[in-house]
C-alpha cells in the first residue's frame, strides 16, 4: 500500500505525539505543527526531511496560513488532515472560569481547527480526494461539571463537523471523532490520580491509527468512536 500524506496538528504531545510514531511506523509521511519549539526540534531530529514538523499555534490564522502555503508547495494535499490540537480549562464552575482562558479554549480548539481547515481543505476539495478528522470529545456528545468551557469547544467541533460533510464534493469526508478515556496529561487535570485507570496514550494509538487510515467518503459526516477504547 502507497503510503499517505498525514497533516497533523498538535503534534508536540498527548495523543498527537503518539500518532506521529505510528503513522511513521506504519510508512506514512506526517507534516505536524505544535507550539513547543523544543519538541518539534525533536521530532526533527528524530524522524528526519522525509516528516515535516513546525512551530505554529493555530488559533492564529496568521501562523496557519503561511505553513499551510509551504507544506502544500512542498508535498502537496494531504489524504488525511488530523485536527487534534486541543485544550481544556482548569476545573472550575463556570461562573469562576476567568474570561481570558475561557476564550483561549476557544480560541484553540474552535478557530484552530477552523483556521487549519481554510487553509488545507481548498487543495483537498481541488482534487476532490482527502478525510478531514475533527477531533471531539466524549464531552462533546454529553457534559459535565467544571469543564463547560471545553464541552462547549467539542459540542462546537460536532456542529461545525456535520456542516461541513454538507459542503464537500463527492470522494471527500469530514469526520468528528471521539478519540475515547486516554491517560494523557489532560485526562490528568481533570480525573488526578485516576486517570491511570484508563489506557496510556501509546497503546491508544496502536488502534486509533488503523481506524483513521481506514476513513474515506462513506464516512462522511458520522460521529464516530475510536474502537476498544473506554468512552465513560
Amino acid at each position: 500500500m502507497k503510503g499517505k500524506l498525514v497533516v497533523i496538528t498538535g503534534v508536540t504531545r498527548g495523543l498527537g505525539r503518539v500518532m506521529v510514531d505510528e503513522f511513521v511506523r506504519l510508512r506514512h509521511t506526517v507534516l505536524g505543527c505544535g507550539r513547543s519549539r523544543d519538541a518539534i526540534e525533536q521530532l526533527r531530529r528524530q524522524f528526519g526531511s522525509a516528516h515535516d514538523f513546525s512551530v505554529v499555534n493555530v488559533a492564529l490564522d496568521a501562523e496557519v496560513e503561511p505553513w499551510a502555503a509551504r507544506v502544500l508547495g512542498a508535498f502537496g494535499p494531504p489524504d488525511l488532515l488530523v485536527n487534534n490540537a486541543g485544550v481544556i480549562n482548569k476545573n472550575a464552575p463556570l461562573w469562576r472560569v476567568p474570561e481570558q482562558e475561557f476564550a483561549h479554549v476557544l480560541d484553540v480548539n474552535v478557530k484552530g481547527t477552523a483556521n487549519v481547515i481554510r487553509r488545507f481543505a481548498p487543495a483537498m476539495i481541488k482534487r476532490k480526494r482527502g478525510v478531514i478528522v475533527n477531533f471531539s470529545s466524549g464531552w462533546g456528545r454529553s457534559a459535565d461539571a467544571e469543564v463547560a468551557p471545553y464541552c462547549a469547544s467539542k459540542w462546537a467541533i460536532e456542529g461545525l463537523t456535520q456542516a461541513l460533510a454538507q459542503e464537500l464534493p463527492a470522494g471527500m469526508a469530514a469526520v468528528a471523532l471521539n478519540p475515547g478515556v486516554i491517560d494523557t496529561a489532560m485526562l490528568q487535570s481533570c480525573f488526578g490520580a485516576s486517570a491511570s485507570n484508563y489506557p496510556p496514550p501509546a497503546e491508544w494509538a496502536r488502534s486509533a491509527v488503523p481506524f483513521l487510515l481506514g476513513l474515506g467518503p462513506d464516512d462522511n459526516g458520522k460521529q464516530l468512536t475510536v474502537p476498544n477504547t473506554p468512552t465513560d
